[in-house]
């Protein structure tokens, strides 16, 4: 699967369209179409794959896990009372790939009695 078709398909599940996540980016309506016959710069992939909630690697194909990233591996775990201590949730968590809600952090600082 292509890096196109890998964001078209996560757009999709996320209600959006290329158009709009191309927007949301600073990108041109249809620069996203034009990733069908074209490598797009690294910089745009990953400001997509932000918008998205979904690492590089999984739209560059290297991974068919959505959130892998280097920085919680099973040998590197995050600890959530760190990120909820030093309020870095949007760097770590997100709900169905979009960033936690300020309800949803509230009630996790009350979890770790922050």
């Amino acid at each position: 699967m292509t890096v196109f078709e890998r964001i078209k398909e996560i757009s999709k599940k996320r209600g959006t369209n290329l158009k709009t996540i191309a927007r949301q980016v600073g990108l041109s309506e249809n620069a996203i179409y034009s990733w069908k016959n074209k490598t797009p710069r690294a910089d745009n992939v990953q400001a997509v794959a932000d918008v998205l909630g979904v690492s590089v690697d999984y739209l560059l194909g290297n991974t068919d896990d959505m959130h892998a990233n280097k920085k919680a591996t099973s040998n590197n775990p995050v600890d959530l009372k760190e990120v909820a201590e030093n309020d870095n949730w949007d760097d770590y968590l997100s709900a169905d790939g979009r960033p936690l809600s300020d309800h949803d952090k509230k009630l996790l600082r009350a979890i770790f009695g922050d």
